[in-house]
């Protein structure tokens, strides 16, 4: 599966230098300096992109990638979406952290067993993550605030998900 680690959002400068925005939790590795990242353009065609050098400035990422030494060049790439595959990802190392494609389809119960829905997405918010599950009763959308209160087991190997949500959190309204 293709993960999204950034954007290329315009270019910065004349020399080709790239402001990426940063899709992933890990910039200082997704773009170290020798990574090779795959990038889809807005053509639809894949291209290999060889990050030369990465660096913070006021709040952005600005990258340079081999082959794209000036703004025509970098303008050319505007858009420009950069992935890694799923597969290529290390394990987290940490029994409570996750990455979102590890969620993305798990089954949803509550702790007596009964059926929720299914996982469809994480969101990120300012007041921290959210499972978008998809009832399996009416396929509404509901959110469910991701905490250890709420979602008490993961379960990778079962792909599951137990919940333990607070009066009124499942209710349509």
């Amino acid at each position: 599966m293709e993960l999204v680690v950034g954007r290329v959002a315009k270019s910065h400068g004349v020399r080709g230098e790239l402001v990426v925005e940063v899709r992933t939790d890990e910039p200082e590795a997704r773009f170290a300096p020798g990574v090779t990242l795959r990038g889809r353009l807005r053509s639809k065609e894949v291209r290999d992109f060889t990050v030369e050098s990465a660096r913070e400035h006021s709040g952005r990422l600005l990258v340079f990638v081999a082959g794209i030494s000036d703004r025509t060049a970098a303008d050319a790439i505007r858009g420009t979406l950069f992935f890694v595959d799923s597969d290529d990802l290390p394990s987290s190392g940490d029994s409570d952290e996750y990455y979102d494609h590890e969620l993305e389809g798990l089954a949803v119960q509550l702790t007596d067993g009964t059926a929720v829905g299914t996982v469809t997405e994480v969101l990120h918010s300012a007041a921290g993550e959210l499972l978008s599950v998809r009832a399996a009763e009416d396929g509404r959308e509901i959110l469910i605030p991701f905490v250890n209160a709420i979602v008490p087991t993961v379960s990778l190997a079962d792909r599951l998900v137990v919940i333990d949500p607070p009066e009124g959190l499942l209710d349509p309204e």
